[in-house]
């Protein structure tokens, strides 16, 4: 099936690695030519590269502090500055995890800039390059945690919770221009990142933290989060999904929530 990337321009904020990085090697495999926002420079050359060699036309690599909104309009103007406009924002940044009692006042602040602030700004920066181009599309990633809490989460859940109605609110406002506007509710991912974080705590288990049966076997003993697939899911799945939602060939899905996240109990 051909997508209608040719000749597209997308931005892919939280490019340079994980679920965003898969995004953005989709999106070039395509057709379309990337920007990649995220902050470290080193980073964004390393996933420069992986994008080309997947295709892509044209690559940019914008560094970008996504909590700062200074930084998030400059970046969006070397983008006009190289492109002048935009058919694909796909907005990926998370903030971190912690319990309420870990969080203080500036923890919560800053989980609302990355988790939602992140994408206002990113699309009020992009909107006048959307609406120049002859077809637009906006993807946001929320997070199955916004409908099965998580202590752990607690701010993570509730900026993206705040992320996913303002993703329904936008698509309300934009539909009638022809900007369709999605939010993608990834379950749980095996990223690099992931397995990282978790290789320790899996293994006092006797589990591996890159084997997506035993993450998700993990996933269902200690938080009681199971999915019918029995297997947690990879960036590339996540990918797939998004790239459907943020392209030309998707012409009539807009203010759709879509959880990618091996089958849950969550309409």
């Amino acid at each position: 099936m051909d997508l209608g990337f040719g000749g597209a321009t997308a931005v892919v904020t939280g490019g340079s690695k994980g679920m965003g990085l898969a995004i953005a090697q989709t999106l070039a495999a395509e057709g379309s030519s990337v920007a990649i926002m995220a902050r470290g420079q080193q980073a964004l050359d390393s996933a420069a590269d992986l994008v080309r060699r997947a295709g892509a036309p044209e690559v940019l690599t914008v560094s970008v502090d996504m909590a700062d909104a200074g930084s998030i309009e400059a970046g969006y103007r070397t983008v006009q500055k190289n492109w002048g406009r935009l058919n694909v924002l796909v907005h990926t940044i998370g903030p971190d995890a912690g319990t309420f009692e870990e969080l203080d006042d500036d923890d919560w602040h800053r989980a609302f800039d990355l988790g939602t602030m992140s994408a206002v700004r990113s699309v009020r920066a992009a909107l006048p390059m959307l609406r120049s181009a002859d077809w637009a599309r906006i993807v946001t990633l929320s997070a199955h945690s916004i409908q099965r809490q998580s202590p752990r989460l607690v701010a993570y859940t509730a900026a993206k919770a705040a992320l996913s109605s303002f993703t329904k609110n936008l698509s309300k406002s934009l539909g009638p221009e022809g900007i369709l506007v999605n939010c993608v509710c990834p379950g749980t991912i095996v990223t690099a990142s992931f397995t990282e974080i978790l290789r320790d705590v899996l293994s006092a288990d006797g589990l591996d933290s890159s084997d997506p049966h035993d993450v998700m076997t993990w996933v269902e003993r200690s938080f009681g989060h199971p999915c019918d697939l029995g297997r947690a899911g990879l960036p590339e799945e996540i990918a797939s999904a998004v790239a459907y939602l943020a392209s030309r060939r998707n012409g009539y899905v807009t203010g759709a929530t879509l959880n990618v996240d091996g089958g849950s109990d969550f309409i």
